[in-house]
């Protein structure tokens, strides 16, 4: 009997992600598939939740509202810093990213939306937040996860 898709098994799906306006995000077209632990929160709820219960082969297309993906646009992650807080980088143009610790220690990355002098508008909302995100996926996989990926939370 073959697979499906639940909690600690592991799922190899190719994908496609467009916006609404039919635009392509990202793809795993031409290169490996995506391979990730079920249940473990390693891909956006709104994507894993209609994958329960898909067996190898099945195709799907997901929409994902973005309370369900990135989130909505927080204005209060849309700030403006002093150039001081850029030490030792020469240059800053709207458009650039760097990555900054957030508040909870994590990793987020921050797009430059303004130079203003010594003014710097910062956006530290995900690039995707406030998207709906319309997924083409194709189930290739799906195995047991072993101990030590389920110990570590994501597919070895």
């Amino acid at each position: 009997m073959s697979l499906v898709i639940g909690e600690n098994l592991i799922v190899s799906m190719h994908y496609k992600l467009t916006d609404n306006d039919g635009n392509e995000i990202d793809s795993s077209e031409g290169s490996d598939p995506l391979i990730y632990l079920h249940g473990k929160g390693n891909i956006i709820a709104g994507l894993e939740k209609p994958l329960n219960g898909k067996a190898e082969g099945d195709t799907l297309q997901v929409t994902v509202e973005p309370a369900e993906g990135y989130g909505e646009v927080l204005d209060e992650m849309v700030q403006v810093v002093a150039r001081s807080e850029f030490d030792g980088i020469d240059e800053i143009e709207v458009g650039m990213t760097f990555e900054a610790q957030g508040p909870d220690g994590s990793m987020q990355s921050i797009e430059i939306m303004k130079v203003e002098g010594d003014d710097i508008t910062i956006d530290a909302n995900h690039p995707l937040a406030g998207v709906t995100l319309n997924f083409d996926v194709e189930i290739v996989s799906i195995r047991e996860a072993t101990q030590e990926e389920i110990d570590h939370g994501h597919a070895h």
